[in-house]
């Protein structure tokens, strides 16, 4: 289902449609044959076996160099980041064994074995176990194996308890430690690869917000525009990973209110939306006014638009990603917002690392001491919000480089024209 109201026919489709393939032409996207077809875009290359297996090789080093003897890794993105494998958690343990020295070992149930096997794009030991048997035992059995016994054993931080806690009773002796460390400084430097399926999938949310916002019409409601969107974005090659509108009051709160709301004139329209493209997300907000803006919600929205300014000014090789969040901050506190994190201002932090996971790390938030490096990837989001009237945000994602940093989409221009 496209739209919950059929919003979709008529001229204005046509126009929307049409201004979105004029506008993605420069960006490799090319308008699908047929009067009003939406931008299709070139397939873009996954990452590699050889890339997977650079990974595990630059995790070894680093747990050689820390004295770790193996990461353990519950099934999630990090899972997918290090072997390919492309698994839900549920209360039967897929988990990967990454030793220090050695081929990795896959423990998974006996019967998804052959579905697990079909995204696994690394050499690996798989051992599977049955319904009957306990999956920390080969867990135990694969440390034994790899000469880890004695030594220090780090734990995926997302991992849960109850493998941790059976891992402990197994006794082999193990200084069990957290794999943060580890694992985010892999995962924090995308390569050239992650860049471009972020940018890919960047391409595609913007494409469908550029369409989207052309096909607004009073009536609609939350739930119409966001069935519209994540159509619009699935058809294009990219699977939506989420679709938040926020309207009117409820714009006031950064994930919304479960208050029907519906679009009227003066309504703020607040779009917070990503896809991915072959597991890597996009990120990004756009708001504006159905009708003619108030000169409230535009002064907001120009402050807004701003304090993207400052965060990617702020932006240089080497500098606490924290202070991004301060120097945006101290720029509205000047105009009058906050302090710190009250309301009316900037509730949430500015903005937070993107890659696999929408949200992860380093974040930019106060206090967060993690030198910005060539490689890492961001939102870019200091919204402001009036509890009781409205909320404005403004998001784009951009990743580091030497030289400073590089946005995935353009900035918004204005109240007017925000996509």
């Amino acid at each position: 289902m496209i739209s919950k109201r059929g919003f979709l026919a008529g001229a204005a489709a046509m126009a929307g449609v049409a201004m979105t393939s004029r506008l993605y032409a420069s960006a490799g996207a090319t308008p699908a044959a047929g009067t009003g077809a939406l931008p299709t875009f070139p397939e873009v290359q996954p990452i590699t076996r050889e890339e997977y297996g650079a990974r595990i090789a630059k995790l070894q080093r680093m747990m050689q160099q820390d004295g770790v003897g193996a990461l353990i890794v519950e099934s999630g993105s990090s899972l997918r980041y290090f072997t390919g494998v492309e698994w839900h958690r549920s209360e039967r343990v897929t988990a990967a064994v990454i030793p220090a020295d050695g081929e990795t070992v896959i423990v998974t149930p006996a019967f998804e074995e052959p579905s697990v096997r079909e995204t696994l794009r690394i050499p690996a030991d798989v051992r599977p176990w049955n319904e009957d048997e306990d999956p920390e035992a080969r867990m135990a059995g694969a440390l034994v194996d790899r000469k880890v016994n004695g030594r220090k054993l780090a734990i995926e931080p997302t991992s849960r308890f109850f493998i941790v806690d059976a891992l402990r009773r197994e006794q082999g002796g193990w200084d069990i430690v957290n794999g943060e460390s580890l694992v985010n400084r892999c995962r924090q430097i995308k390569s050239a690869t992650e860049l471009a399926l972020m940018q890919r999938a960047n391409d595609i949310t913007m494409a469908a917000l550029r369409h989207v916002h052309g096909q607004v019409r009073a009536g609609m409601t939350q739930g119409d525009i966001a069935d519209l969107m994540d159509a619009t974005s699935a058809k294009m090659g990219g699977p939506p990973e989420f679709s938040l509108v926020l309207l009117n009051e409820a714009s006031a709160y950064p994930h919304g209110s479960h208050q029907p709301q519906a679009v009227r004139e003066g309504s703020v329209i607040l779009m917070d939306c990503g896809a991915q493209v072959h597991g890597y997300q996009s990120d990004i907000s756009r708001s504006w006014v159905y009708g003619e803006p108030s000169a409230r919600q535009r002064k907001v929205w120009e402050t807004v638009r701003r304090g993207q300014d400052i965060a990617l000014e702020t932006a240089r090789i080497g500098t606490p990603v924290g202070a991004i969040d301060d120097a945006v901050r101290a720029f509205y506190v000047r105009e009058g917002w906050g302090p710190g994190y009250r309301l009316p201002g900037l509730s949430h932090r500015t903005g937070h690392g993107i890659g696999l996971d929408g949200h992860e790390s380093p974040y930019l938030v106060h206090g967060d001491a993690t030198p910005l490096a060539e490689g890492m990837c961001f939102s870019d989001e200091p919204g402001l919000y009036i509890p009781g009237e409205f909320g404005i945000r403004l998001e784009d994602c951009w990743y580091m480089t030497a030289s400073g940093p590089k946005l995935f989409t353009p900035l918004a221009k204005s109240i007017d024209q925000p996509v």
